[in-house]
């Protein structure tokens, strides 16, 4: 598995791709370029890593439990070879942050509130929390342990909520063209993390923001800037 660093210090951020995506997406897209000024100040290091998407979730020729399945091996990646190495260039108790657009989104969701032991704050712009687009009603132990509005309803650990309680956690999506399911979605964890008491920042942009990139290059500084990055 590849990836790319870009920046010298800071605050590490871990970024998945969107759907398919590639580790060089970002850059290839102007996200890198978009925060360029928090990379050469210092303020965050992001770490572009590759995705299995086309293996996993949007394998459309396999069956579910296989996509579940291949999507656990990425999620151990992630876990036992990705952080480590990230905290490797980095101070070791150091946590990062996720983020990604789209597809990428439900991984910066999906990973931060399955791992808090890893990670300490998410952005999500514009991310599903549930896989029923991919899988319909499908359900089975991994997919259940990779649908964030299911297992954090029933999640009842204080240790995992205060993890959650103490971390960063943005929602982002727009109200306009092919945004609908994510604001869904959001609207979803907004209840469970009420409920809860776990602090978050949903912030719904404008019936003109649209699931495009020229959209995530505006929101992801926007939001480093007002987390204080």
């Amino acid at each position: 598995m590849e990836l790319k660093i870009y920046g010298h210090a800071g605050k590490p951020v871990l970024v998945f791709p969107s759907m398919n995506g590639r580790f060089y997406e970002y850059e290839d897209f102007g996200m890198v370029d978009s925060v360029g000024e928090f990379i050469e100040r210092g303020s965050v290091q992001l770490f572009t890593v590759d995705s299995i998407d086309s293996e996993s979730w949007a394998n459309w020729n396999a069956p579910p439990a296989e996509r579940a399945r291949r999507h656990e091996q990425y999620d151990r990646y992630i876990l036992q070879e990705a952080i480590p190495f990230v905290q490797g260039k980095n101070r070791a108790n150091e946590k990062a942050i996720t983020t990604g657009c789209s597809m990428g989104g439900y991984h910066a969701i999906n990973f931060f509130f399955r791992h808090p032991e890893s990670f300490d704050g998410v952005i999500a712009l514009s991310g599903i929390a549930k896989l029923n687009m991919f899988i319909g009603d499908y359900m089975d132990k991994n997919v259940y342990l990779n649908s964030p509005l299911l297992y954090l309803r029933n999640l009842s650990d204080e240790n995992c909520l205060e993890l959650y309680r103490k971390s960063k956690i943005v929602l982002c999506a727009g109200q306009g063209a092919w945004e609908e399911p994510m604001i869904d979605d959001m609207r979803g964890l907004e209840e469970i993390l009420k409920e809860k008491n776990v602090p978050f920042w949903l912030d719904l942009w404008g019936n003109d923001v649209v699931h495009d990139w020229p959209w995530w290059r505006k929101q992801l500084p926007y939001f480093l800037d007002r987390l204080g990055y």
